[in-house]
């Protein structure tokens, strides 16, 4: 993932909306849509819930959220 990507995904993981995340980071909505499109493409998930699930541990052990 890039390092933008890893950002979001630490994010989206907080539970931030795409509009508070393209505020936190000073991107547009739709950039962060593409960025996390990208990343369910790369981790293979369809949803935000499946995405949830399945990167929690590992965004947890490189201390990408708390």
């Amino acid at each position: 993932l890039t390092a933008r990507e890893r950002q979001i995904a630490g994010l989206l993981q907080k539970g931030l909306t795409y509009q508070s995340i393209g505020q936190e980071l000073g991107i547009s909505e739709n950039t962060v849509k593409s960025h996390i499109k990208s990343l369910y493409v790369k981790l293979h998930v369809d949803n935000k819930s499946e995405f949830i699930r399945k990167t929690r541990d590992v965004l947890e052990e490189f201390k990408i959220i708390s």
